[in-house]
């Protein structure tokens, strides 16, 4: 795997990140901002996409930026584990914190939020 690329679209406000360029890939949606694309067949990620890339880049009043990953419902089983096992490792989870949200005992909601100390300044 190669060092990563990044490229930002100021007009779309767009960060785009590619791990293996010129692979194809599945994309998945872990939400209206996120978008993960993987390979299925190495279990690699290949890059990612990140809307709205300036808002969610700079932190609100009460500190960073959390997101649900509400995509991972909308799933198989299959696609939800693989993409929990590429978010979690390098180089993702350089760019992707996945940590849990707790609303009761009895409830969990995955969230991420973004490592923005490598990404670009928007």
């Amino acid at each position: 795997m190669t060092e990563a690329i990044f490229k930002y679209d100021e007009v779309g406000d767009t960060l785009y990140i590619t791990f293996v360029p010129g692979k194809k890939a599945t994309g998945i949606a872990l939400n209206d901002q996120l978008l993960l694309r993987i390979d299925k067949q190495t279990r690699q990620a290949v890059g990612v996409t990140i809307f709205d890339y300036s808002y969610l880049a700079h932190p609100a009043e009460m500190g960073v930026r959390s997101l649900p990953l509400t995509g991972l419902a909308e799933l198989s089983d299959e696609l939800r584990g693989l993409a929990l096992e590429i978010l979690r490792k390098p180089p993702v989870n350089a760019i992707l914190l996945v940590s849990t949200y707790s609303p009761s005992v009895t409830e969990t909601v995955p969230i991420t939020l973004l490592q923005t100390g490598m990404l670009v300044e928007a």
